[in-house]
């Protein structure tokens, strides 16, 4: 397992979204990378609480993103957002509780950063074609 790289297939072409995909990619891969040297923990919460809170801000954005555009699927992937943030959450926990086990970390790899290139290519990409058939004047 390595860390995830940023590269042009995940860009959406939306600037915010793309900016801070890129700074939740440097935080799954802070946090990994803490996990796999087993860094203390209170350097492990630091990442913990940095990708939880990054998390919660760039779903709010993205979300507000999509009701400025009176985006049709907001219902649909604001409860992928709700499913994901209760994910970094539950992991968090897991993380603090009995730390970077190799176990867990699998976990981050699939649950967190595998998710997230996923919804990207998914989800992302279908919001963006919207956003920008609505900006394209007919």
């Amino acid at each position: 397992m390595g860390a995830y790289r940023w590269d042009s297939t995940l860009e959406t072409g939306h600037e915010v979204i793309d900016t801070q995909h890129q700074q939740l990619f440097a935080a799954i891969n802070k946090l990994l990378e803490t996990c796999e040297v087993k860094k203390g923990s209170e350097e492990l919460t630091k990442n913990l609480d940095f990708l939880n809170t990054y998390t919660i801000k760039h779903f709010f954005d993205e979300e507000k993103i999509q009701q400025k555009y009176n985006y049709p699927d907001y219902p649909n992937h604001k409860q992928y957002h709700e499913t994901f943030k209760n994910t970094v959450k539950d992991l968090t926990h897991r993380l603090i509780w009995s730390g970077p086990t190799e176990e867990l970390i699998k976990e981050v790899y699939s649950s967190i950063g595998d998710w997230l290139v996923s919804h990207i290519k998914i989800q992302d990409f279908k919001l963006a074609k919207y956003i920008k058939s609505k900006n394209t004047p007919s």
